[in-house]
């Protein structure tokens, strides 16, 4: 059957209450994605189990005592109940329920899970119909600044229609405020910038995140991309191209902003929409964008003991659903890879020392410059070695090529193939969290 969202009314906007408190910030623009040629190679054909293994293999986790069974009426709009970092089901549930739900997917739901692809306005709404049937996506982000948010609500009613199998899609937006808004006109408000939230007290700032979630359920969509929990020193703010330029982080002072993040978590998953906490580990000491190049993008400061890790701690501390791994490099951490194909970085710091066991997800490694060098199914793969598990690519056509590579180290690599096991049980885990898996 159709896994639709469940169109709710808008939610009263709550721009007066910000307007009282003078942090609009008049004349905002959204940002575009780049565009550029896309890879379209094509996914091969076989079966990719390892011959006399299975793909399907038990969760380590105990089940809740209670049951793991899906609140009744679930949806992607549903509101959280309490739990702690929101959601409808406890994280024993979810896991309980990501496990029965693992075990009775296809191959390729259980490979879709892995990837979360970009849709834009023209393309609204059936253009990724022929993605998400043919190689069951189980994520799509809104990209190029859409308008209404009766368009963003019948799109995303659409996908979900289209999508099958057992869990519905996350749909995800960049709605951080300022300069990052991607979703606009009538029925979302305008947002201030970050650097503006981060000086608002703190029940304003509970006021804005819960105003954020509401809007965005009400439209469909359940990931906000947001908060940014970079820091950016104050020497820096105007050379930091990626973030400081833009006024897009919280603040200058980790402490700061370690206050604001988890603020803002709490308050966007208490309406049932799943946050990120990005660009872990850190982004406020470069002065490249990695979107756009693959130059100033290093941060030589930057160590396991470094103080702009606590607003990501802090994020994780508040059940966070998300966190982004950027794609910059910080030799103190790995002197090899960049941060998104760094084991160093994503398993052993950001899961190992900060104790994060939720679902890691890539910057955009589609048309992203700074990994531009890379082959497109190696950007999947070596992302997924390193102990990622969500592949954002801004380009749905590099979908096939990014499985296909998958697939192969997977038939080929036994350790890869378990890992890549449990990052499609983390990512069902999420989504069993807050009511888009169902159980039964």
């Amino acid at each position: 059957m159709p896994h639709g969202c469940v169109s709710r009314r808008l939610a009263r906007p709550y721009a007066v209450v910000l307007a009282l408190l003078g942090v609009f910030a008049a004349g905002c623009t959204g940002t575009t994605a780049p565009t550029g040629a896309d890879a379209t190679a094509t996914s091969s054909t076989g079966a990719w189990t390892t011959p006399g293994r299975s793909i399907t293999s038990e969760s380590s986790d105990p089940a809740d005592p209670g049951g793991a069974t899906t609140a009744p009426g679930a949806t992607a709009t549903a509101t959280a109940t309490g739990y702690p970092g929101g959601g409808v089901l406890s994280e024993p549930q979810a896991r309980a329920c990501a496990a029965t739900v693992f075990t009775g997917m296809s191959d390729a739901e259980r490979l879709g899970q892995l990837l979360m692809v970009g849709i834009h306005p023209n393309q609204a709404p059936g253009g990724m119909d022929a993605t998400i049937r043919s190689r069951r996506v189980g994520s799509v982000i809104y990209l190029g600044g859409w308008s209404g948010a009766a368009t963003v609500r019948s799109t995303s009613a659409h996908l979900q229609q289209v999508a099958t199998g057992p869990a519905d899609l996350l749909i995800a937006a960049d709605q951080e405020g300022g300069a990052v808004q991607q979703l606009k006109g009538a029925g979302f408000t305008v947002l201030p910038s970050a650097l503006r939230q981060g000086r608002l007290g703190d029940g304003a700032v509970s006021a804005l995140g819960e105003g954020i979630g509401r809007e965005l359920s009400a439209a469909g969509v359940n990931v906000n991309l947001a908060p940014v929990a970079d820091t950016v020193p104050l020497d820096r703010a105007k050379s930091n191209a990626p973030i400081g330029k833009h006024d897009r982080q919280l603040g200058s002072d980790p402490t700061v902003v370690s206050h604001a993040v988890p603020l803002l978590v709490t308050a966007i998953q208490s309406r049932g929409v799943i946050a990120t906490v990005k660009h872990f580990p850190g982004l406020g000491r470069v002065t490249g964008n990695t979107d756009v190049t693959a130059s100033g993008i290093t941060d030589s400061v930057a160590t396991v003991h470094d103080p702009f890790l606590a607003p990501f701690r802090a994020g994780i501390d508040a059940g966070v659903g998300l966190v982004m791994v950027s794609s910059a490099r910080y030799p103190g951490l790995d002197p090899d890879n960049q941060a998104v194909f760094s084991r160093a970085i994503v398993t052993d710091l950001l899961r190992g020392q900060l104790g994060y066991d939720g679902v890691v997800v890539t910057d955009d490694v589609g048309v992203a410059a700074a990994v531009a060098a890379v082959p497109v199914g190696q950007r999947a793969v070596r992302f997924l070695a390193a102990g990622g598990d969500l592949v954002l690519t801004a380009s749905a056509a590099q979908a096939p090529t990014m499985l296909a590579e998958i697939r192969a180290r997977a038939d080929s690599d036994a350790a890869f193939h378990a890992s890549i096991d449990e990052s499609i049980r983390r990512v069902l885990t999420l989504k069993a969290r807050f009511g888009l898996v169902r159980c039964g």
